[in-house]
């Protein structure tokens, strides 16, 4: 079954901030690299989409959410297999206290 990658919009929105933050400390080329990377990590759960680990800090969330590290940033998903989506979620600064990760949209 081949998923399709789906981004909330709470989680474009993360990554425009992540860019924005990036390109006034550092510049156009290192956001655009970072944002890039970000952006494709999901893609190695096409074909392996169960390898991570459950986020436990949102496991009083309705949907179960998984999450995948990039560099400082985790990116929290669910699966919605009924539509054969992987659904991006969030994407969270690690360098945050980690109960942040609660926020609600």
């Amino acid at each position: 079954m081949k998923l399709k990658i789906v981004w909330s919009q709470f989680a474009e929105n993360e990554i425009d901030k992540i860019y924005d933050y990036y390109l006034h400390k550092v510049g156009i080329r290192v956001a655009k690299k970072i944002i890039k990377e970000i952006v494709s990590e999901p893609n190695k759960l096409i074909s392996n989409k169960f390898s991570t680990q459950i986020e436990k800090l949102l496991l009083d969330r309705e949907n179960e959410y998984h999450y995948l590290v990039c560099k400082n940033y985790k990116i929290i998903y669910s699966i919605d297999k009924e539509n054969k989506q992987i659904q991006i979620a969030d994407v969270f600064d690690t360098r945050q206290n980690p109960v942040k990760l609660r926020r609600t949209k």
